[in-house]
């Protein structure tokens, strides 16, 4: 045992004799390569070891010689692709096959070569930089990768450089970030350049790949430049009828700048233009309008300055100078042929009431703009201001007169439009101008307005007119009260008393209204005439009010009187301030009250109640007949309900019956009519019980007409109606015939149904016999029927 475990102890040691074994990728040969070679000491030379070797690549990438050990390898390796192969040596006796040492594990290593360059996998690239940036300032790095193992010299050693780009930019040798050369890359020069980068493995020496890249750098802009205008002067015209708002013309600057840098702000500088003229920017452009109205008369020209300028501004380029502009800006004013022009553009005059015809209101003036006249302007009243034709203006001075009297009651205010118009000359007309004017007499043909000049300068001849040149004014006409309205009762008075009422009680408190202004303010007097007879009752006392009182007690009435007493007050009312009167009337209605009371008894009258008026008894009748009306109806359809269920309307008795349509020769003919049919109806028909009950019951106690209950004789009335009102029933004419047989006859019918042919069925449907039921069913002597 102790042996077993030296034995044992021994055999564990390594008894394999090898170099390292390394292979170089990519290595080839026109035979297989000899990488190695494996060895036991247990081998004794004698030719029976045999060497064996499995694992990656054995007896393909890698074989061995089994009798020496010799490794080969027989293909090139990649050590990018695989760098190490993992391999089990075994050695046996070749006769016994018994292994002389155990299979031991080796490695064969790759050994690198530089193959492999460098590449930019993220490439190209593309990056920005502001304009104008510091040098130094970093732009963006780039990678590159080499395959070649980075642990085993310098293959994967990558050194970066610039192939294109200088002088402008810079790249770091051993990070690769690019970076800005110069302090002065101006977007407005060059805003875009290509950089090649090259990456160089082996440290960057001889001998070394390498591989390239492209970096497209861009400059962003930054207000670096000032805004010029495009000229330094500026020259515009403008029509003296342009209105506020008006495009005057439009002024261009421009900036080398992009965006938010370039935005321009346009500002008028104090100068001649006042509030005359506004700018606001659009784009690039500033443009000009009008913001008042414009007179050649008054100003034919405007001088001024316009200033441009940045709104943002960088302070690290205000050394290159203010980031402004200015130009001189010159507006001149086009003389046009301008409409009248009202001395006011609104005019308030005022003019009394009951003013007589023609009353002055006051008078509007207007100047033709163009030569400074007033004697060349027509005036009129546009009638649609003034549709009652109240006022009239005189044509040549303007004077506003009124057509009739005015009443401040009635209309306080009038606004009437006056219409100013150019007077048109006629050809050879001549009409003396004012000096001033004679100056414009060329002037006139160069604006292409027909004047002919005379020898003297201060005569014209105007030969066309523009009928449009006219101006519009509103004249507001107030008119002024006076004190023409006497004062009258708010209302109409109606109130009641007792006849029982005191003396001094107040029947009624007046109050007075003054259609003039300021009327309701005065003092009104109110009394009743003295030669009124009702003055004896009635008098008016006036404290801060005026109150109707009784002056003597009234008479009393009866308390059967069948209607009170109506007294009528007259009364005068008189303004204080100006002594106008009017008259008004007080209606009091005396009636029969109890002693010491103040409300009026009911009135007696035979006539129907006041309270309950025609109308009202009308609607009342009316639904009273309309209730009748559904009752009746509402009766009428039970009825015909109740009867369309008899059971002597069923199909097969109607049809039996139907068919009595002919009595032939008169009683003695037995064969018109079967009486079997009415005798023996069907069992299973409806209503078969009821027919012999209900004729049984006739039997017994009245006749067949007058039963209780649906009887033949009821039936055939029923029949006979419809027949004679229903237009959609057939024409059954022995029903007819039947129903008005029996009409003013004791037998009441003379048909066969005592025959002798039928007595025997008779007596089973009916008794005895028919000659039991009383005379009206007794025979009747045989007579022919025509």
């Amino acid at each position: 045992s102790k042996y077993s475990r030296e034995i044992s102890r021994s055999r564990r040691r390594r008894s394999w004799i090898w170099n390292q074994f390394f292979v170089i990728e990519e290595y080839a040969g026109p035979e297989p390569v000899l990488i190695g070679r494996l060895h036991t000491d247990m081998d004794r030379g004698d030719g029976r070891t045999k060497y064996v070797l499995r694992g990656e690549g054995a007896g393909s990438v890698f074989v061995i010689d089994e009798k020496t050990g010799n490794i080969h390898v027989t293909k090139p390796l990649d050590r990018e692709e695989k760098d190490e192969y993992r391999l089990i040596a075994t050695a046996t006796d070749s006769q016994t096959e018994r292994a002389l040492e155990p299979s031991s594990q080796f490695i064969i290593r790759v050994q690198d070569i530089n193959d492999n360059p460098p590449v930019f996998e993220e490439g190209p690239y593309s990056a920005t930089v502001p304009e104008m940036a510091n040098i130094g300032t970093s732009i963006i790095q780039v990678t590159a990768s080499d395959a070649d193992d980075p642990t085993y010299g310098n293959s994967a050693r990558l050194v970066y450089t610039l192939v294109q780009g200088q002088p402008h930019f810079s790249v770091d040798a051993q990070t690769g970030i690019l970076r800005t050369a110069v302090p002065d890359l101006d977007r407005e020069v060059q805003d875009q350049y290509l950089v090649v980068l090259l990456a160089k493995d082996m440290g960057g020496h001889l001998g070394g790949l390498s591989g390239t890249t492209t970096v497209t750098v861009r400059l962003t802009d930054v207000n670096d430049n000032p805004p010029h205008f495009v000229q330094s002067s500026w020259l515009f015209s403008v029509s003296e009828l342009a209105l506020p708002g008006a495009e005057v013309g439009r002024i261009s600057a421009t900036d080398a700048d992009l965006g938010d840098n370039a935005k321009l702000e346009y500002t008028i500088l104090d100068g001649e233009s006042g509030d005359t003229f506004n700018i606001t920017g659009r784009g690039r452009d500033g443009v000009m309008s009008v913001c008042s109205q414009l007179d050649y008369e008054s100003r034919s020209s405007y001088s001024f300055s316009m200033e441009v300028l940045n709104p943002i501004v960088d302070p690290r380029f205000l050394r290159r100078g203010p980031f402004k502009d200015r130009a001189s800006i010159r507006v001149a004013v086009l003389d046009a042929d301008e409409p009248p022009r009202f001395s006011r553009t609104r005019y308030r005059m005022d003019v009394s009431e009951n003013c007589p015809p023609a009353c002055t209101v006051g008078r509007v003036s207007a100047v033709d703009p163009d030569t400074g006249l007033t004697n060349n302007i027509r005036f009129s009243i546009d009638p649609q201001s003034d549709p009652e034709a109240l006022f009239r203006i005189t044509p040549d001075t303007g004077l506003i007169t009124t057509v009739t009297e005015l009443d401040r009651e009635h209309e306080q205010w009038h606004n009437i439009t006056i219409i100013a118009t150019q007077r048109e000359y006629s050809s050879g007309e001549h009409v003396r101008l004012m000096p001033q004017f004679a100056r414009l007499c060329t002037q006139y043909n160069v604006t292409l307005k027909t004047v002919i000049c005379h020898a003297t300068p201060q005569r014209v001849s105007k030969v066309a007119y523009n009928p449009s040149q006219v101006s519009r004014v509103v004249v507001a006409v107030e008119t002024l009260d006076l004190n023409d309205n006497a004062p009258e009762l708010d209302r109409q008075y109606t109130t009641a008393m007792c006849d029982s009422a005191s003396k001094g009680q107040v029947v009624q408190v007046l109050r007075a209204i003054d259609r003039d202004e300021g009327g309701n303010d005065s003092t009104v007097h109110f009394n009743i005439p003295p030669d009124s007879n009702i003055a004896l009752n009635f008098s008016i006392r006036e404290s801060h009010t005026a109150s109707l009182v009784l002056a003597s007690p009234l008479q009393t009435l009866s308390r059967f009187a069948s209607s009170s007493l109506t007294l009528y007050v007259p009364l005068v009312l008189r303004d204080g301030v100006s002594g106008l009167t009017s008259t008004g009337t007080v209606t009091v209605s005396v009636c029969p009250c109890l002693r010491g009371g103040t409300v009026c008894l009911p009135q007696h009258s035979s006539l129907p109640s006041p309270g309950l008026s025609t109308a009202a008894l009308l609607a009342i009748l009316a639904c009273v007949a309309t209730l009748l009306a559904v009752s009746a109806l509402s009766l009428s359809l039970r009825r015909q309900k109740r009867d369309a269920l008899s059971p002597l309307e069923e199909d097969d008795v109607r049809e039996n019956i139907i068919t009595y349509d002919d009595e032939g020769g008169g009683e003695a003919d037995t064969a018109a009519f079967d009486i079997t049919a009415l005798q023996s109806a069907p069992h299973n028909a409806p209503g078969r019980h009821s027919s012999r009950s209900s004729l049984s019951r006739s039997r017994s106690g009245a006749g067949p007409a007058e039963s209780n209950h649906p009887g033949v004789a009821d039936f055939l009335r029923l029949r006979l109606a419809q027949v004679t009102f229903d237009p959609s029933q057939p024409p059954y004419d022995s029903v007819q015939v039947y129903g008005l047989e029996g009409t003013g006859s004791r037998a009441g019918s003379l048909s066969s149904l005592d025959s002798e042919g039928g007595k025997d069925a008779e007596k089973e449907v009916w008794g005895s016999g028919l000659e039991d039921w009383g005379p009206q069913f007794q025979k009747l002597p045989a007579f022919n029927i025509p």
